[in-house]
């Protein structure tokens, strides 16, 4: 008999105590807010770490990268096009945004300008995939965290849970499928795919799935 980990099986986003009752609000709870905060800074640090690492950009900026390759479009708007066009996807996955879908746009970049200049650049190549792992677990636990809040997902992160809920399979199975899937597209386009590209793929599923886990069996009792 194999051994399966409990957390690559969940299948939704708990319900815990900073969730907001609802998405779509005006008076999000305090508690909320201040999570998904928390949430984003880190969901932003995760990527900035694997950035930093040079091995590999993140699978969907590999896609944007393979948009860009055969529209001649900047990266910037290659990616705001695939976030408009992922969002246009939640109308029959029946996904509703929140203060949460425009604070993920917001508070990673902020992140992403701000502590980039600030993170270590290694010359050693094992440090450099080491940074990328760890680049990976930040972003799922923060992942967790901001999902649990339930005020929004961003783009690609509601493309996951509206699919997840569609085909009821589990959120770790759907992450990685999606990821694997926009790598494809984006290096069949053009786009430039590395040992770091490729862990953030393997990993990011897992990692959102454990972090969500992991938080409902502390919070949850």
């Amino acid at each position: 008999m194999k051994f399966k980990p409990k957390f690559l099986l969940i299948r939704a986003v708990p319900s815990l105590f900073w969730s907001s009752p609802k998405a779509l609000t005006i008076t999000p709870p305090f508690v909320s807010i201040l999570f998904l905060i928390i949430g984003l800074t880190l969901f932003g640090l995760g990527e900035a770490l694997l950035i930093a690492a040079g091995v590999g950009v993140s699978p969907w900026t590999v896609f944007a990268q393979g948009i860009t390759h055969i529209t001649g479009w900047s990266i910037g708007f290659a990616t705001f096009f695939i976030s408009f066009v992922v969002l246009f996807c939640w109308i029959p996955l029946k996904q509703i945004p929140g203060i949460g879908t425009i604070l993920n746009a917001v508070v990673i970049a902020l992140v992403l300008e701000f502590l980039l200049p600030f993170l270590p650049i290694f010359d050693n190549y094992i440090l450099k995939i080491g940074q990328a792992v760890v680049g990976v677990l930040v972003t799922g636990f923060g992942g967790g965290l901001y999902l649990i809040a339930n005020l929004g997902p961003g783009p690609r992160d509601g493309l996951m849970t509206g699919l997840q809920r569609v085909t009821d399979l589990p959120i770790a199975w759907v992450r990685s499928g999606l990821e694997f899937i926009v790598i494809a597209a984006g290096w069949t386009l053009g786009g430039t795919v590395g040992i770091g590209t490729v862990i953030f793929a393997l990993g990011i599923g897992p990692s959102v799935a454990a972090s969500m886990y992991g938080l409902k069996s502390i919070f949850n009792r």
